[in-house]
């Protein structure tokens, strides 16, 4: 996975929140505009389409954006994900964060076509049908950036679980409760759909949540349950309590802040450091390993 981010690091799109929301843009535009019904039908992520030479789907279902009619929440919601996709992008840097859409496009794509082979396999009269075309039409709905923005967020809610936000532009609520209560939706959606037939839906939320869980396991977001990082932890909270009133017991390596500088501020261990080194929730995913 780090060569991954590191090819990213020097390949890998600069803004990708802006230029992400920028192809949300062009997708309502394209979406409202006077006199048009249809153009966003030829760029969804339609594998029967692609396998019949339209292969510019592979690319521009990205243009297609979350559905939404009321202006006002449109531009919340590109606002919310501008600003929590930009403050990702800048927490975990460029390449992983690259990265982490990127596999999380790949793996939509994937999704599309298991879905075409599972109807070919086990559902053929489908192909042979009047109407393939429509019926594929509309399952490529479900393949879409809505899936890769709840990824975002279930990303963001896990490096900032104490974070809070004002749910409904009102009640107080800490991000990891909303990425909670995202995560079980989205599994109650997907199970479902798959009891009632709509297997393609809960593929596209498998391929969605199967890109959080590879990312946040493999880069030792679950060091925590191994047997030396629960001995290290032990004795560090002996140590906090022998710590005397008004001294930090917290220090970031980088920037030396403690939790005396921001009582909010996180911190943690990283497992890749040689050594019991802490850092703060702005370096813990930006800093130089030491080995």
């Amino acid at each position: 996975m780090r060569k991954i981010e590191k090819f990213f690091d020097k390949y890998g799109l600069d803004n990708l929140s802006l230029k992400l929301i920028i192809c949300y843009v062009i997708g309502y535009i394209l979406a409202y505009a006077p006199g048009n019904t249809s153009i966003l039908n030829y760029l969804t992520l339609d594998p029967y389409a692609i396998l019949h030479g339209q292969i510019w789907r592979i690319v521009t279902w990205i243009l297609v954006p979350p559905s939404e009619s009321n202006l006002f929440f449109v531009l919340i919601m590109l606002y919310f994900y501008y600003s929590i996709g930009s403050t990702m992008e800048r927490v975990w840097g460029k390449g992983r964060y690259n990265a982490y859409i990127f596999s999380g496009m790949l793996l939509m794509v994937i999704g599309a076509f298991i879905t075409y082979i599972i109807i070919a396999l086990f559902m053929p009269d489908i192909l042979v049908r009047e109407d393939v075309a429509y019926i594929f039409a509309a399952i490529s709905t479900n393949f879409s950036t809505y899936y890769i923005n709840m990824s975002i967020l279930l990303a963001f809610a896990a490096t900032f679980p104490d974070n809070v936000i004002l749910f409904m532009f009102v009640i107080p609520l800490k991000v990891k409760y909303l990425g909670i209560i995202y995560g079980v939706w989205l599994a109650i959606e997907g199970i479902v759909a798959l009891f009632n037939g709509g297997f393609y839906v809960f593929i596209a939320i498998f391929a969605s949540l199967l890109n959080f869980a590879i990312f946040w396991f493999s880069n030792g977001r679950h060091a925590h349950l191994r047997p030396k990082e629960v001995k290290r932890r032990t004795e560090f909270k002996r140590a906090v309590k022998m710590t005397p009133p008004g001294v930090a017991k917290h220090k970031c390596a980088v920037c030396g802040k403690t939790e005396l500088d921001d009582p909010n501020m996180q911190f943690r261990f990283c497992s890749k450091c040689n050594g019991n080194y802490e850092y703060c929730s702005e370096h813990l995913f930006t800093h130089t390993h030491v080995r």
